[in-house]
């Protein structure tokens, strides 16, 4: 993408009443107002709270905030242009059930409170297959914990993936652990009994994927306390 493009694209993010882009300052200094308050303040309903992590261009995000109109989405990416095109697409079609925010997945317990996330999807993350970049791993230990700081108590995680890798690693991760694995599917298309709301929305990437017939994997869970 140009960069005359990505300027544009920031600048229209920021007259988007759907898109909160605060400094890294703003959010480690808890300054964020809406922390806690996303549904009083935001949403303005007390309809249960589901984030997309990762959420690129947001299409995910739009899908379900369509799909589900009784439920609040909000997609965070630490890249602003990319998920314009989904705040974009909200704005348009009126969808006043999804936000995004950019910033970094490390920092999402500035953004949210504890409690306050009743569910999560991950889609489509850089399996970060090196063994160097464990630690990047989206599904890691470490993002678990952080992840069940802000979920409610019988708050779900749902992976969705092209990574044999990820899927395996995640599992593997997940019994190793005991967290609670509710559902796993290694090829969501091929195999009967599949959640609607994972096969029902596709993303770009996604439907190149199924052309060429590449399995998706998902997983849902719990994280243990």
């Amino acid at each position: 993408m140009g960069s005359k493009n990505k300027l544009k694209r920031f600048r229209e993010n920021e007259t988007f009443q759907n898109v909160f882009q605060p400094t890294r300052e703003e959010v480690t200094g808890d300054l964020m107002p809406l922390k806690g308050k996303w549904n009083t303040d935001f949403f303005k309903n007390d309809n249960p709270l589901i984030l997309e992590l990762g959420c690129g261009k947001g299409e995910y995000s739009v899908g379900l905030a369509e799909k589900y109109p009784d439920k609040n989405f909000i997609g965070i990416d630490i890249k602003g242009a990319r998920f314009w095109r989904g705040a974009k697409t909200a704005v348009e079609n009126g969808l006043h059930n999804v936000a995004f925010v950019r910033t970094q997945i490390e920092l999402i317990n500035h953004i949210f409170a504890e409690g306050e996330v009743d569910e999560i999807w991950i889609t489509f993350p850089d399996p970060q297959i090196k063994y160097k970049r464990t630690k990047h791993r989206m599904t890691n230990s470490e993002f678990l914990k952080l992840y069940k700081k802000i979920l409610k108590k019988d708050g779900v995680v749902n992976l969705k993936t092209d990574s044999e890798f990820m899927h395996g690693y995640t599992l593997g991760l997940l019994h190793g652990e005991g967290h609670e694995v509710l559902y796993a599917n290694h090829n969501v298309y091929k195999n009967e009994g599949s959640p609607e709301v994972v096969t029902s929305i596709q993303t770009f990437y996604e439907k190149q994927y199924l052309e060429i017939n590449k399995a998706i994997t998902y997983i849902r869970f719990k994280i243990k306390d």
